[in-house]
């Protein structure tokens, strides 16, 4: 189970936060202590407001009183609403918040089932409650918690698998938003593109879509991205998501400093060659697309081909998932361009590969596979034929990608406790 803190200065908006999913039935109050009940015993954003007013009022020093908590257990974990309830209370009595008034919401909007707890930091007195070596002793009570509740592990699943196969989303499920999230805010910085639309061949992967937006602000051109979610069929499935809500990483800035940035160094990229080697032979012995595909996908690489209304071939982009570059066919060199690939499966005539067998090119292959060794999750690779379905975006299921585990994110959430974060501290007038 992980637990995280958030401090801030607006109780309002954390109870709103909260029972906006109330309203939304995603949500619901789970337990209170000390806590005015209304007449008819529902509850209001008000009504909870007021709870917690003689203990603000009282306050004395403190720029931050507000407390909001969420305790996440493993998604695995089927915890039943009164083990979240004495959860709570045991939480909150051993972090030294046993006596003050506080109300938890359990929220069932994504797949980690979760709670939420939103309670003041300071006294009946006005006198702030310690929270020195806060962060030491929630990561104590939460292994403890996590023994007498029979909850897995975070530390030992940690250690156990620090990555774990990343899958595409699924537009089907619902919550689009916190799917691509997952993906969106660890994909650019795990990865090597040099263009947008290599760029969107890995996203494709993933059924994610980018597109880049321009206009005007005030005289000003701006431009963005947004992004979709894809079908089977490479289709739109989702209106669009603006870049901001993924974080600066999915951003239209940082993403052309980092194609700028991948251009050096995928030049020469010591993986280069061994790419390049391993598509020729390829070539050499696949009889058509599918089989191309398959024999690549089975050393790692995935082929991602890009065809206009008529069906001819315009891209293709081969994804090393072995070394995380991403290379456009024509940047390997001429032999590996669209127009090449676009003669042999629409019009049957295929290069003449020639097969290097000299020494030095066995030796740069060599030195390619030395720069970035296979995470053990590439064991299996070459060893799952099976697995092939002859669609590109269910590749990603066969082999995955080394990206930590975020699936069951709640990104409303994240973006909450950052603007907590971000909130500038309160200054009292002097007098």
């Amino acid at each position: 189970m992980i637990a995280k803190i958030a401090r801030g200065t607006n109780l309002y908006g954390a109870l709103t936060y909260n029972y906006q999913k109330v309203e939304k039935e995603t949500a619901q109050v789970l337990f209170a202590q000390k806590i005015i009940e209304a007449p008819d015993g529902s509850n209001s954003v008000q009504q909870l407001t007021r709870s917690f007013e003689l203990y603000l009022l009282a306050n004395r020093k403190t720029e931050k009183p507000i407390l909001h908590i969420s305790l996440n257990p493993d998604p695995k974990d089927k915890v039943s609403d009164a083990d979240f309830e004495n959860m709570a209370q045991d939480y909150m009595k051993q972090m030294g918040y046993g006596n003050q008034p506080f109300v938890v919401f359990k929220h069932t909007d994504i797949e980690r089932t979760h709670i939420h707890i939103v309670s003041v930091c300071v006294d009946e007195e006005g006198k702030k409650i310690s929270d020195k070596f806060e962060k030491r002793r929630s990561m104590a009570v939460c292994r403890t918690l996590e023994e007498q509740y029979s909850l897995t592990s975070a530390v030992e699943k940690k250690q156990d698998s620090q990555y774990q196969i990343f899958k595409p989303i699924d537009y089907r499920t619902g919550d689009i938003k916190s799917q691509m999230a997952s993906v969106l805010r660890h994909l650019p910085q795990n990865y090597q593109f040099q263009t947008l639309g290599a760029y969107n061949a890995l996203l494709s992967l993933y059924n994610i879509t980018a597109e880049e937006v321009k206009g005007e602000y005030n005289g000003i051109p701006k431009q963005g991205l947004v992004y979709f979610a894809l079908n089977e069929q490479g289709e739109k499935t989702s209106n669009p998501f603006k870049a901001s809500l993924f974080g600066k990483n999915a951003g239209y800035t940082q993403l052309q400093s980092q194609y700028e940035q991948n251009r050096i160094k995928l030049k020469d990229h010591p993986a280069k060659g061994s790419v390049k080697d391993r598509i020729e032979r390829v070539m050499q012995t696949a009889s058509n697309e599918s089989q191309f595909k398959k024999e690549l996908s089975e050393q790692g690489v995935n082929v991602v081909v890009r065809r206009n209304t008529e069906g001819r071939i315009y891209g293709i982009t081969f994804i090393n998932h072995k070394s995380r570059c991403v290379y456009n066919g024509s940047e390997l060199g001429k032999n590996f361009s669209a127009n090449v690939f676009n003669d042999w499966w629409n019009n049957g005539i295929k290069t003449d590969m020639q097969e290097k067998e000299n020494t030095a090119s066995q030796k740069s292959a060599h030195a390619g596979e030395q720069i970035s060794q296979p995470h053990s999750l590439f064991d299996f690779l070459g060893k799952e034929e099976k697995l092939y379905s002859g669609q590109e975006n269910n590749f990603i299921e066969a082999f995955g990608n080394l990206l930590p585990e975020t699936q069951g994110e709640d990104f409303q959430e994240t973006a909450f406790a950052n603007q907590m974060k971000r909130k500038s501290k309160h200054r009292k007038p002097r007098l």
